[in-house]
């Protein structure tokens, strides 16, 4: 499978460093299509099947919905591994927004993406002191500079 890497800079959360994020470009356009709007969360990069079948249903497989955290000094912090499928293509940056009751709780600008490429991949850390608490549901999403929606989940942050 070929990548194209990001900058880590891309990917920088905060305080909290995350790692460069590669960009899968070598997924067919039914397996795209099936989790195109999606943020997929899973503990590390997304299989590949036999055919497209077999990858959806391996991808829908690894996809997590709750992410635990670990202590990091006085607060909790969740690392996790995601991959956006982007209903929209066309943005150098995008946002990634944790919105709980529909209200902003945290934030990060994600830069020098490749305004080509429908699918992000990459690993975030994120902890108490920028503004998720332990417990909590968030919705997760991924936005534009315009406010449009382009990827999103649903994360439990344990």
């Amino acid at each position: 499978m070929s990548r194209n890497w990001m900058s880590a800079a891309a990917l920088a959360f905060a305080v909290v460093a995350a790692t460069s994020a590669p960009v899968y470009a070598d997924l067919s356009k039914p397996v795209t299509a099936a989790f195109k709007g999606q943020l997929v969360v899973s503990k590390g990069d997304l299989p590949t099947g036999k055919n497209d079948k077999d990858t959806i249903a391996k991808i829908k497989k690894e996809q997590i919905k709750e992410v635990s955290g670990s202590p990091k000094g006085d607060v909790t912090a969740w690392t996790f591994h995601y991959t956006a499928f982007l209903s929209k293509t066309g943005s150098k940056n995008l946002k990634l927004q944790f919105l709980k009751g529909g209200n902003l709780s945290a934030d990060q600008s994600l830069d020098g993406i490749d305004p080509k490429s429908n699918i992000l991949s990459g690993d975030i850390s994120i902890d108490e002191d920028e503004g998720l608490s332990k417990g909590s549901t968030y919705t997760v999403q991924l936005v534009t500079g315009s406010g449009a929606v382009v990827s999103k989940t649903t994360l439990i942050m344990k």
